[in-house]
Parts: structure tokens; C-alpha cells; sequence
């Protein structure tokens, strides 16, 4: 049986009246990619924090491969926290191999694979520059270089890709991809749904501090899906046989969402389509929702509502 990653168990924490996290439990899997999701404020980075030990929770039980949090672990595990940080006044490869000798590297080895991320972030011939130099997105792909050059076996990596242009996303998405195939369990926490839920494995939704989904991210797109199409085209949809009802498809720019008949077949609405000269479509494909519809489902508001009111308590609080 393979050995949990991560073990939370009935985790509840509270800041003076204010209950952050209530009664989570769930397990991360080695080998696996497991988004944390939820809006600014749901919980995540402070369940994050009582997982690392940087807090300590007020209840509950957490195991990270079978054991309480110790230094021997520590070094297992690598960490990009929301809040960045740099040493702006030396060369980027001076930071990379001293944060390197701080997790056990000695220090040409950890200049080896420094370089050799480097290299793989496309940065390797700016390795002598002050990291003061570096564009914000490029401190952003060091420090998530600096959070893997000791090969952990765990890495928790909080808002990874803000700040990124697309194209360092999705490089960094590659990266993050080849950890699991080698084995790391990857904890990715992130309030923007739509940049982790084509990579992860399963998911826990927090909303409030308290749980809101669980399980695997196919099956939980599934226990969610409308019996429906999304199509791009022309034609009157309205007339398709077993179309019910129709309205804009959130996930997509120009397409609709043809609700069916529970009767209906999607098969047999395309063959219907594809003889009748009234319609052109360049876009056919299954009514599977995005995580956010989901959670909107789930909570009952959205993301950026429940945002806007936690920016705005942190505000008077502040």
C-alpha cells in the first residue's frame, strides 16, 4: 500500500473569533498533483502553514509521511510560499547554491543543479546578475528553481504561477508535470481554478474554512456535468432534436450550451448536424463544467464575491 504524503485529520484553526480552518481532513498521495483551491482568505495558506509546522493547529491530527513533523522531514520537502523573497543584492546563483547548502547540498553540487535549472528555465546565461536585475516573473521562476534543487520527495507550492506570462506558465506547468512522473507528491494551492485543473490529480475545494469538495478531479467534473453540448457555429440549435434549452457557454467565447433531452444522445445530435446543410459547427464537444462553475454550484456564490468581502474585513481589521 502506498504510503500518504500528507495526512490531515479533523484540522480546525482559529484566530481569535475568526475560524480560518474547520474540520478539514484529507490525504495527498505520493506521485500525484493535488490542488488546494478556494478563494483569498478560504483557508489554504494557513492549512499549508499547519502541514509545514509553521503553525500549529487547535485541533486535529497531521502526519507527513507517517509522521509528525521533524527536521529530517523538513529536508524532504520543498516550499514556495505566496509571500516571494530573494536576496536582491547578490548574484542569482550565489542565492540558488547557499539555499541549496541550507537543505543538505554541498555547495558544488548544488551549483551543478542550479545551473542545470537555470538552464531548464531559460536563465542560465543571466546566472551572474543580481537578482535586484531580474523582472518580477523571472525572481518567480528562481525561487521556484530554489524550491526543487534538492530533489524533494513533497513540494507545496502556494499561487505558483502568479505573476507569470503564459508562456513561463506553462513552462513551469512542464516542470511541475515531470516532478509527479518521477515520483513527488505536489500540493499546489491556488484561488485562480482555472490555471491548476487541467493538471491535478484530485482536489480539495475550500470555501470558508471549511470543506467544500473532495476527490478526484475528473470524477468530481463528472458528479457535475450537464447532460448537454457546447457547439460553435451556425444554425438554429433550437430546432436540433432533443435540445431543450439553450444559453451562452461560460468556458467558451462563441459557443452555447445545448441542454438535451436525458433521452438524447450526444452521438446522435452530431449525426444530426452533420446532415443537415442548415448547420456548421466548428466546435462540438461534451457539457463538462470548469471548477469554477463548479464551486459556484457548490458554494452558492462566487470566487470573486467571497474575495471582495475578505479584502474587505481584512481592510477594516487592518
Amino acid at each position: 500500500m502506498t504510503q500518504s504524503a500528507i495526512s490531515v485529520e479533523r484540522v480546525s484553526k482559529t484566530y481569535g473569533t475568526f475560524k480560518a480552518v474547520d474540520d478539514i481532513s484529507f490525504e495527498v498521495n505520493q506521485g500525484e498533483i493535488f490542488a488546494m483551491l478556494g478563494p483569498n482568505g478560504a483557508g489554504k495558506s494557513t492549512t499549508i502553514r499547519m502541514i509545514l509546522d509553521i503553525l500549529r493547529p487547535d485541533s486535529g491530527k497531521i502526519a507527513v509521511f507517517g509522521e509528525k513533523m521533524n527536521e529530517a522531514i523538513k529536508h524532504r520537502i520543498g516550499y514556495l510560499p505566496e509571500e516571494r523573497g530573494l536576496y536582491r543584492e547578490v548574484s542569482v546563483i550565489e542565492v540558488m547554491v547557499y539555499l541549496g547548502t541550507l537543505k543538505g547540498l554541498s555547495r558544488p553540487e548544488a551549483k551543478k543543479r542550479a545551473m542545470r535549472l537555470l538552464e531548464q528555465l531559460e536563465l542560465a546565461d543571466k546566472a551572474k546578475q543580481k537578482v535586484k536585475s531580474f523582472s518580477k516573473g523571472m525572481q518567480q521562476k528562481v525561487q521556484f528553481a530554489v524550491t526543487i534543487i534538492h530533489d524533494p520527495d513533497l513540494i507545496i507550492v502556494d499561487e505558483p504561477f502568479s505573476g507569470l506570462d503564459p508562456v513561463n506558465t506553462q513552462l513551469l506547468k512542464n516542470m511541475v508535470k515531470d516532478l509527479r512522473q518521477k515520483g513527488t507528491a505536489v500540493v499546489m494551492s491556488s484561488h485562480e481554478m482555472f490555471q491548476v485543473e487541467e493538471m491535478a490529480d484530485r482536489l480539495l475545494m475550500i470555501n470558508r474554512g471549511k470543506l467544500a469538495l473532495y476527490g478526484g478531479v475528473d470524477e468530481v467534473r463528472k458528479r457535475y456535468a450537464t447532460h448537454g453540448i457546447i457547439v460553435e457555429g451556425s444554425g438554429d440549435w433550437s430546432r436540433l432534436k432533443g435540445v431543450e434549452r439553450i444559453e451562452p457557454a461560460s468556458n467558451s467565447r462563441n459557443g452555447v450550451l445545448l441542454h438535451l433531452n436525458p433521452n438524447i444522445q450526444t452521438d446522435a445530435v452530431l449525426s444530426e448536424i452533420a446532415q443537415n446543410s442548415a448547420y456548421h459547427i466548428s466546435k462540438f464537444e461534451e457539457a463538462v463544467p470548469s471548477l469554477y462553475d463548479i464551486f459556484i454550484r457548490v458554494a452558492g456564490e462566487r470566487p470573486e464575491d467571497i474575495e471582495a468581502e475578505y479584502k474587505q474585513k481584512v481592510g477594516k481589521n487592518a
